[in-house]
């Protein structure tokens, strides 16, 4: 086979491995990250009778973003340990991103639906949650455990470049 041929075998090998890897990835982050959303949603409901709203979710969000962020280097991007200072930073603030969404669409909810029951309550939570997980998602993988998936991969052996022999004429 010629260096062409190698080239495009690795390069379609490259790409089928890589889209499973973040298909796995997404099916782990939305086990880890989903299950976690869903007991968060029930924990906020909870709060929210006996704290505002804005600050029930502002605590839980604290508690399972540190929660996730463990999950998500342990299992979901496959770090295989705890996570770094730099990750817990870094996934703070797209959970910072996430409390926005949520409370921008809990506040239109209370802007177009006088007194929401519970149900609607939690689906407009719940939605809000799943959508800003997607953007989370995005923002985990390619950034905050970008590292972690890092390999290095063995590329072709060239020797350094050897200077040119200069001719000295006298």
């Amino acid at each position: 086979m010629d260096t062409a041929e190698n080239a495009a075998t690795d390069t379609a090998a490259n790409r089928s491995q890589a889209a499973p890897g973040a298909l796995a990835d997404f099916a782990r982050f939305v086990l880890c990250g989903g299950g976690l959303g869903l007991a968060a949603g029930f924990a906020v409901a909870a709060l929210a009778s006996w704290i505002p709203w804005a600050l029930a979710n502002a605590l839980v969000t604290v508690v399972s973003t540190l929660l996730a962020t463990e999950l998500h280097a342990r299992f979901t991007f496959g770090a295989g340990g705890r996570a770094t200072w730099r990750q817990h930073t870094q996934s703070a603030g797209s959970a910072a991103a996430a409390y926005a969404v949520t409370c921008a669409a809990m506040l239109a909810l209370h802007q177009l639906v006088a007194t929401p029951g519970a149900v609607l309550e939690q689906a407009v939570y719940l939605s809000a949650s799943a959508l800003a997980g997607l953007a989370r998602f995005a923002v985990l993988r390619l950034v905050v455990f970008t590292r972690t998936r890092t390999r290095e991969v063995p590329g072709p052996r060239t020797s350094p470049a050897r200077p040119a022999a200069v001719t000295v004429l006298a």
